[in-house]
């Protein structure tokens, strides 16, 4: 909570503040990498910096915060903060970082904002900084220990098993641990970071979601080739040169959209390479025999582009109140609808709980209609691969 001296401050100058917040990320990522290049190298998403999402992502987060505090000054927006924590464990960062975040992130507040930072005003931004740093320090040294890792040391080798096309632009591989061991638990939806070496020296790091359930021997993760340099720079590689008997940097599974316990009716809704997640979810359920009513909605470009079509709908003829229903732009003869995802076309089932994945046009498309239809938003739970440009959104 901040401070009584705090609140009327940063009150006042969140319109000056979040009206420059673009420029001053901009300024703020200039002077980290200038200072610490290894973090574009090594740590950050190259693609992301280029394009300027990760600049967005970050400026909406700091707002969003900042937006909390002074209008829900009892409440946290713990949603976002754990989707924020989740990502930095999964890439290793450490409390120490976030010393150095805040010393470039508030020398550019005062290069951009000039005199307007008065003392009070860099003590009142200063509180808010901290309390959101240390929040999020607080829940990923919890997944840490959760993981058993000691801080930030995430990382493990791992080998590919198996590498099968699963279409013309996603491979699936299946990892294992090189000396035999079983893999580590993680909960349905989860994912895992993966690092490799580029022909620059860079050692770029992108997550994938665990596209089947926990319990087995062997993970197994699924690319799809983004096109684009350096956008698509990690799975352009994987997809080149990654092959059976290689290894891998792989982390340890973090990510906050996990299958919840209980027998209430689920939505899985998915688009594109969005189903992973939901295939470890319902690979889950299907191993565990469960009863419960799930819907599951998938949209795509065409049939021969929707990865993993055929166990999709093997998972979902296996239980017992499994429904599943198809789009596809061009749906040829495959029996799908025509077009984008229709969820007004749906029967939802009272208290139902929804798990949305894909890109954010879906997402925003389908969270929309679903809060239309009566689903509190609360129930409605997502999963963007990249920064998340819609934090705060559900908070």
């Amino acid at each position: 909570m901040l401070s009584e001296q705090a609140v009327p401050v940063v009150r006042a100058t969140l319109p000056a503040v979040g009206g420059a917040l673009d420029l001053i990320t901009e300024r703020f990522y200039g002077r980290l990498f200038a200072a610490h290049p290894e973090l574009l190298r090594d740590v950050f998403n190259r693609g992301n910096q280029a394009g300027g999402e990760q600049r967005q992502a970050l400026a909406g987060s700091i707002a969003a915060f900042a937006v909390a505090l002074v209008e829900k000054p009892d409440t946290r927006p713990d949603v976002m903060l754990s989707r924020i924590a989740h990502k930095h464990a999964s890439l290793g960062v450490t409390s120490a970082q976030y010393k150095t975040v805040h010393e470039h992130l508030f020398a550019a507040i005062v290069e951009i904002l000039g005199e307007a930072v008065t003392p009070e005003v860099a003590q009142a931004w200063d509180e808010v900084y901290w309390l959101m740093a240390n929040a999020l320090i607080a829940v990923e040294s919890r997944l840490y220990q959760e993981a058993g890792v000691a801080e930030g040391q995430v990382w493990r080798s791992m080998e590919i098993a198996e590498r099968r096309e699963e279409t013309a632009d996603t491979v699936s591989f299946v990892l294992r641990h090189a000396d035999g061991t079983p893999t580590s638990a993680f909960r349905p939806g989860q994912y895992v970071s993966v690092q490799v070496p580029l022909p620059d020296g860079a050692r770029q790091i992108r997550q994938y979601s665990l596209s089947t359930a926990p319990g087995r021997p062997q993970w197994r993760i699924t690319v799809k080739r983004v096109d684009g340099d350096p956008a698509g720079e990690v799975s352009s590689w994987l997809h080149a040169h990654a092959r059976v008997g290689d290894t891998l940097e792989v982390s340890a599974p973090f990510g906050d959209l996990v299958l919840p316990e209980g027998e209430s009716p689920l939505l899985l809704a998915s688009a594109g390479i969005g189903s992973t997640p939901m295939l470890a979810m319902l690979d889950h359920l299907a191993a565990t025999g469960s009863t419960r009513p799930v819907m599951v909605l998938h949209a795509d470009r065409t049939p021969a582009s929707h990865a993993h079509a055929a166990e999709l709908r093997r998972l979902v003829d296996s239980l017992p109140q499994g429904t599943l229903h198809l789009w596809y732009e061009e749906p040829g003869d495959s029996g799908a609808r025509a077009g984008r995802a229709d969820i007004t076309a749906l029967d939802l089932p009272a208290g139902v709980t929804a798990y949305l994945c894909g890109p954010l046009p879906f997402l925003r498309s389908v969270r929309g209609d679903l809060v239309g239809r009566g689903v509190a938003a609360a129930d409605i739970h997502y999963e963007v691969f990249g920064p998340d440009l819609w934090l705060g959104a559900e908070n």
